[in-house]
């Protein structure tokens, strides 16, 4: 797969020959500098942009094939985002706010309602559902923004550095709730993250560098890691599989 992208004469590669397979309920970081090609590489795979060249199949689909409507519907349905900032409504309650990508994929109204409910509950926000954005903490926030990405069920999730304005325990506190919600709905979880002690807690590292994958190094994460040896960089559910 590869992206690019025109600026008057100049053509800026951002991604170049990136072949990448994520099987069903696997657990995956994306490390690399800034620049590196790693939120572009996140926007294609959830569909929010599409690569110049290539595919990206979801099992035998091209979903790059698929029509602005269809890769709509198909977003919504199957895929889950959670960014570094949250991007709530702050006129809503956290449970509005969770229910709203049930209301676009016109799930009734009472049922979009029980799964925010029952997503919120499952992030531990059961006592914070008519609250708004203003009145809950970065933590708190972030975990509605997660309840949000999970309320249609999807078969993949992608966090783009979701920890990233938040402070220390509450960033651990974040990534446990992430990892346990992988766990218990059999999710694809993949995360750009400059974070290297979540990097070493996921089985899988990927490592970016000028819009290539340079490294794809599967680990166990209950063994402790000799810091002197992580890469260098800067520091600031189905299949999916691209090429």
């Amino acid at each position: 797969m590869y992206k690019e992208f025109t600026h008057g004469a100049r053509v800026l590669q951002v991604l170049r020959d990136v072949n990448l397979t994520l099987m069903r309920g696997e657990m995956v970081t994306i490390i690399g500098a800034s620049g590196a090609g790693k939120s572009t590489l996140l926007h294609c795979l959830g569909t929010l942009d599409l690569p110049t060249r290539g595919q990206i199949l979801f099992g035998d689909t091209d979903i790059t094939a698929f029509s602005p409507p269809q890769l709509a519907s198909f977003r919504n349905e199957t895929i889950g985002f959670v960014f570094q900032f949250h991007h709530l409504l702050g006129e809503f309650t956290a449970l509005e706010n969770a229910m709203m990508p049930a209301l676009i994929g016109r799930i009734p109204h009472k049922e979009a309602r029980e799964r925010a409910g029952d997503m919120l509950k499952a992030v531990g926000l059961s006592h914070r559902l008519n609250h708004r954005p203003g009145e809950l903490s970065g933590g708190e926030q972030q975990r509605v923004a997660i309840a949000r990405a999970l309320v249609m069920r999807p078969h993949l999730l992608l966090a783009d550095e979701p920890t990233g304005n938040l402070d220390t325990r509450t960033s651990d506190e974040v990534h446990d709730l992430l990892f346990r919600l992988n766990d218990e709905h059999k999710m694809t979880l993949l995360v750009v993250t400059h974070n290297m002690d979540l990097a070493w807690k996921v089985p899988r590292r990927i490592r970016m560098e000028d819009g290539r994958l340079v490294d794809d190094a599967r680990h166990d994460p209950n063994v402790a890691r000799d810091p002197r040896n992580d890469p260098p960089f800067e520091s600031p559910a189905g299949t999916p599989r691209s090429s």
